[in-house]
């Protein structure tokens, strides 16, 4: 029965140490703020042609030379080297969900990073 148990207890910990790992906390100080955000952000195909076509398209967006030995994938953190630029209004107003990130285009590949962490939350592509 104690084995029954520890088990459950093991089971429990693993399923909710995955939960954890889904999230970004982050902790200000002082007074202690507390900002949450998805590792990852979830964009609808209408939503990612917007953001694809006004950034590179549209606008023209000057791209990035990726820095060498950087990996640019989901989850990945950004070296404080690259500059980002801040969301376009004509997309913050279709796209509210991502006025609070930056941006950079690589190879024709738009990345939207989280700037309180550096890390890339979303790659759209045409």
């Amino acid at each position: 029965m104690i084995d029954l148990r520890h088990a459950a207890f093991v089971l429990a910990l693993c399923a909710s140490a995955g939960a954890a790992q889904a999230q970004t906390t982050i902790i200000e100080e002082p007074g202690a703020r507390v900002v949450t955000r998805p590792a990852a952000i979830e964009l609808t195909p209408a939503q990612r042609t917007v953001v694809y076509r006004t950034i590179v398209r549209e606008r023209a967006a000057a791209p990035v030379v990726a820095p060498a030995g950087v990996e640019f994938r989901l989850g990945a953190r950004i070296p404080e080297t690259v500059q980002l630029q801040a969301v376009p209004d004509t997309v913050a107003v279709e796209v509210p969900t991502i006025r609070s990130y930056r941006y950079m285009v690589i190879n024709n590949r738009v990345w939207l990073v989280d700037p309180a962490t550096s890390t890339v939350v979303a790659e759209v592509v045409e």
